[in-house]
């Protein structure tokens, strides 16, 4: 088993014993204390517009900046975040959305993850959905 050390109240595990290590994700992350549940954020800026229609990557920078000012609100960060769920129009577009990612969240610090290819998003300009879960420290 692979574990990634343990950072406050959370811990890591790459690689549970006989499971293959995942490429850019935790298999399984723990911790204790106030979950946050946030929902699907999707591209949008402050005034409900649609940031870089067509441009998976300029959408994927927008939801993470959604994602950060949500956990914020609960007085968490990215730091404090055990699964990523994203819903993809595209699989083509997960190198957009991991590098998004990556600018945010460091390589020792990467949440459980889940990437789903959906036929469509509540509406047609719109690439990417991500949603997350969170646990802070008590």
């Amino acid at each position: 088993m692979t574990t990634i050390p343990e950072r406050s109240h959370l811990t890591r595990v790459a690689a549970p014993e006989g499971v293959s290590p995942g490429t850019g994700y935790s298999h399984v992350v723990w911790g204790t204390g106030r979950f946050v549940a946030v929902s699907g954020q999707c591209a949008f800026d402050e005034r409900g517009e649609v940031v870089g229609e067509g441009d998976p990557a300029a959408q994927a920078r927008q939801v993470f900046e959604n994602l950060r000012r949500c956990l914020a609100a609960a007085g968490a960060t990215f730091d404090d975040v055990v699964k990523l769920t994203y819903f993809v129009t595209d699989v083509a577009h997960l190198p957009a959305v991991r590098q998004a990612r990556d600018a945010v969240i460091p390589a020792d610090r990467l949440p459980a993850s889940s990437a789903v290819q959906v036929a469509a998003l509540f509406r047609p300009e719109l690439l990417l959905e991500i949603e997350a879960f969170a646990v802070l420290p008590d």
